[in-house]
């Protein structure tokens, strides 16, 4: 199978969809690569390191995407590319369609064979978003305590306090592995952590992992309002595969905040679960509503390059060697779970909660 790796064109997106190790291996199992020139930069691999992998690089982008069989990426396509759609063409990228309506329609009326890492799945587990929720689990809090800064608009509050003056309170919404690892950094700088989930067991988990060092709320519409209205910084993590976000922040919580309040939304990219997010760039991160703060840009790991394209690789190559070797039909026949990445296929949606969120379940196939 020929493979072609594009250069990442979403706003300050540093990422790349294969390492040359992954390249090295691709082509050890009898596939063509090609990488876009310069695509692996920002992740500090160079041309060379591709080439010596046994990588072909293209300069031009609309050439590469003719060359592939499959193109491999990290980040959703955006407008810019979507004239590089044709039919047979597959797609192994994060595509968080639910909140992509003209990407949808697009891949649709093209008859790309889109499959997304973000509702792959093996078990309960998603394997592919799992080490981005990491990273931007663990990325939110760094980047909610700058923004508590006074100079970026926040209350002015240090996460962990210092003696004699009392730690800010962090409020988590979800205790998936994005909210997990918020609330790992969080304590770790001393914070005062509260975690609410619909899931008691998974907060049974929790409690039994850090004690008293964390609180853990079961989530319903009183608890999360008077948490949220208390808390210095609120971190939105809910996950529902494939789907919408569900808004559990209102505009009314966020007017009863406290003034330099910061709120960042992991969700985003599924939409957002606060009621007044949008998605933001790393180049313009934050805006205000009310006296709050928000922070939701929608490709955080984008930030922290290095480390995530090196994370995500680790989970995606295998996936992507199993398609090369075995062709989109057996590859997705041999693992239940991997079948349920496909979201576009001959022009319908294939996955529920993406159709649902579009209201197009009747294009299931």
């Amino acid at each position: 199978m020929r493979i072609s790796i594009p250069r990442e064109v979403k706003n300050n997106e540093f990422r790349v969809g294969a390492t040359d190790a992954g390249v090295f291996e691709l082509v050890a199992a009898g596939h063509e690569v090609f990488v876009e020139k310069g695509a692996g930069l920002g992740s500090g691999i160079t041309d060379e390191e591709y080439v010596t992998a046994g990588a072909t690089i293209v300069d031009d982008a609309d050439e590469l995407w003719a060359k592939a069989d499959m193109i491999l990426k990290v980040k959703e396509p955006v407008e810019s590319e979507y004239h590089r759609f044709r039919k047979g063409l597959i797609l192994f990228a994060y595509l968080h369609l639910a909140a992509e309506p003209e990407l949808t329609r697009r891949l649709m009326e093209s008859g790309v064979t889109a499959i997304a890492f973000e509702t792959v799945r093996r078990g309960r587990a998603l394997p592919l978003l799992a080490p981005m929720s990491e990273v931007a689990g663990r990325l939110s809090i760094q980047m909610g305590a700058h923004a508590l800064m006074a100079p970026y608009g926040g209350s002015g509050k240090l996460l962990g306090g210092v003696p004699g003056v009392k730690p800010a309170k962090v409020v988590i919404l979800g205790a998936g592995v994005a909210g997990t690892n918020a609330a790992v950094m969080a304590m770790g700088l001393g914070a005062h952590v509260t975690v609410i989930d619909i899931n008691i067991d998974r907060l049974r988990e929790l409690d039994a992992l850090y004690g008293a060092r964390l609180t853990t709320l079961a989530s319903n519409k009183l608890n999360v309002e008077r948490e949220v209205v208390d808390a210095d910084l609120v971190i939105g993590s809910v996950l529902i595969p494939g789907a919408k976000a569900p808004k559990l922040v209102t505009n009314e919580m966020v007017a009863q905040m406290r003034p330099g309040s910061v709120l960042v939304d992991i969700a985003i990219d599924q939409g957002g679960c606060f009621a007044d997010s949008h998605a933001t760039t790393h180049q313009d991160p934050t805006f205000n509503v009310h006296d709050a703060v928000f922070y939701c840009v929608a490709n955080m790991p984008g930030g922290v390059s290095h480390t995530s394209t090196a994370a995500l690789a680790n989970v995606t190559l295998p996936y992507a060697i199993k398609l090369a070797n075995l062709g989109v039909e057996k590859a997705l026949a041999s693992d239940e779970g991997f079948a349920l990445g496909l979201n576009v296929q001959d022009g319908k949606l294939t996955n529920r909660d993406v159709a649902a969120a579009h209201g197009l379940e009747s294009e299931l196939v």
